[in-house]
């Protein structure tokens, strides 16, 4: 690790974190056991959200943050995926709005009321279905209103507009990645995900450990980090100082923080080891005080940083440290924090081991409260900028700031585009976009998987996929229609029923085969005996 003098002219050199006692905390919520390596947590103003565990399919608990305490082991929950919940993010301009992804390839936007869940809730408002394997990562736009992006393990990553008409949502608005040819490359499942500021660019980290820039609109890969020496797991953009910052690990497996040029990823501007341990760093931004927190799954303590644009362009505070090791976090939007207290940033830590959500807010000691411009200045309120079509169509802006002074509301400044000057020939133009992004990943998989004749002639079309998948608003095979009739539902029930039953004559003539083949090398074994 590199030295640097400690002492250094910072406001908030002397931040210090300070954790909620039991009392005001969150007891007796039984954290999901899963693997995932997500936060689980999700907070807003009015609620906090925790992915718990849960046999038989897959729930979230979803709190006022007034309900501190022991928490009813019979408390109502969100209950309406069959398979484990893998992510749970809140909708930043609506805090009774949240959507989930789980491992049964669903994403689902769920309409909590304004008392809380009362009893289980499990109709979603909206269902999303667009893949085919189990959904790990979900993002909502930082600037767009009802646009969701979400990553699967069938290297799909889709953007959804969930303002469209109907329960079911089958075709996404974009597809900013998908195999083609039906190969999925290493660099095309992605572990972690992050928008800029107004939302033009995505930054993501892939199996392969490289950072890639991307354009959302259309999937065009802008950069790509070419260092051997970090395997990325995590990303941020670093809104404010053109930066980006991703964690992983080194060749020698040790943790470090990497800050790149987000135009130019050839080269990183810093880079730095912090230790040797094997959880992974999650990093968090606070773009008005520039301020990072580094956090590790598996680790107790929390890690602070102060950002700048020039050089060494990171300097380290302190770290807050704990004997209890998080397995996740959540954080609580800017518009949420306790201003009278000086508190600049708040974390969820989900400690798994005692069934307990601990609030934990970094204050900067002051001698006079008061909401002065360097710790709170204008900050991105919960209004969006524009509709998800205004973003669709190329229009870039600026988030809507707020001012976290009581009485202040939020004015946007951008005037609501008419309808009439909206593109009328927008589909087309989709059509266009959606080819021209197919010949360019056809090209880009080409040069470099390059692929012989000889290596399509057994080729089969995939079930998962269409011939011609990039049809208009198109990402899933057409399904049958179910049986409308007894007779048909009949028919249906004694094809089922003949279908098992000849799986079930080959399953015993394995069997009938392996025993004799047992028999057989029984029989060898023992002539062998004989003859020495």
């Amino acid at each position: 690790m590199s030295w640097r003098s400690s002492f250094r002219c910072s406001k908030f050199r002397h931040v210090f974190g300070k954790p909620s006692n039991k009392e005001h905390s969150y007891d007796g919520v039984p954290i999901t056991r899963g693997v995932h390596d997500n936060h689980y947590c999700s907070a807003n103003p009015c609620f906090i959200a925790v992915v718990t565990e849960c046999e038989g399919g897959g729930a979230f608990l979803v709190l006022p943050l007034h309900h501190t305490g022991r928490v009813d082991p019979q408390h109502p929950r969100v209950c309406g995926h069959r398979g484990r919940v893998l992510d749970v993010k809140w909708n930043p301009f609506n805090d009774h709005c949240i959507a989930s992804c789980s491992e049964d390839g669903t994403v689902k936007i769920w309409d909590v009321p304004v008392c809380g869940v009362q009893q289980n809730l499990t109709t979603a408002r909206k269902t999303l279905i667009g893949h085919s394997r189990r959904v790990g990562l979900i993002e909502w736009h930082p600037i767009a209103e009802n646009l969701l992006l979400s990553s699967a393990y069938d290297y799909k990553v889709l953007l959804w507009d969930v303002s469209q008409a109907g329960s079911v949502l089958r075709c996404p608005v974009r597809v900013v990645l998908s195999p083609v040819h039906h190969r999925y490359p290493s660099d095309a499942l992605l572990l972690s995900v992050s928008f800029n500021s107004d939302g033009s660019r995505l930054a993501v980290t892939s199996k392969d450990r490289r950072v890639r820039v991307l354009d959302p609109r259309t999937g065009k890969i802008l950069q790509v980090s070419r260092s051997n020496s970090h395997r990325a797991s995590k990303v941020l953009f670093i809104g404010g100082l053109k930066m980006l910052l991703s964690t992983g690990s080194s060749i020698w497996n040790h943790r470090q923080i990497v800050l790149w040029d987000p135009d130019d990823l050839s080269e990183p501007l810093y880079e730095e080891v912090l230790d040797g341990s094997a959880g992974v760093l999650f990093p968090f931004y606070d773009p008005d005080t520039h301020m990072l927190y580094l956090a590790g799954k598996g680790d107790g303590n929390i890690r602070y940083y102060e950002l700048s644009t020039e050089k060494p362009y990171i300097s380290f505070l302190t770290e807050y440290r704990s004997l209890l090791p998080q397995k996740g976090l959540g954080v609580m939007p800017k518009r949420g924090l306790d201003v009278s207290a000086c508190e600049v940033f708040r974390f969820y830590r989900l400690i798994s081991i005692k069934d307990l959500v601990e609030p934990l807010s970094m204050i900067v000691p002051r001698k006079e409260v008061s909401i002065t411009p360097d710790l709170y200045p204008m900050t991105a309120g919960n209004q969006a900028a524009m509709t998800a079509q205004e973003w669709l169509s190329g229009i870039n802006r600026s988030p809507v700031l707020m001012s976290l002074k009581p009485g202040i509301g939020v004015s946007n400044p951008y005037p609501e585009t008419p309808a009439e000057k909206m593109d009328p020939q927008r589909p087309e133009n989709n059509d266009f976009m959606e080819e021209a992004f197919l010949e360019e990943q056809l090209s880009y998989q080409d040069a470099k998987y390059p692929r012989k004749v000889s290596d399509l002639s057994g080729w089969q079309p995939d079930e998962t996929l269409l011939t011609n998948f990039f049809t208009p608003h198109c990402c899933e095979p057409a399904e049958k229609p179910p049986p409308n009739t007894e007779n048909e539902l009949l028919q249906a029930f004694y094809r089922q029923q003949d279908e098992i039953r000849g799986l079930k004559d080959k399953l015993n003539e394995k069997n009938v085969r392996i025993s004799q083949l047992e028999l057989d090398i029984r029989n060898t074994r023992n002539n062998l005996r004989a003859t020495f």
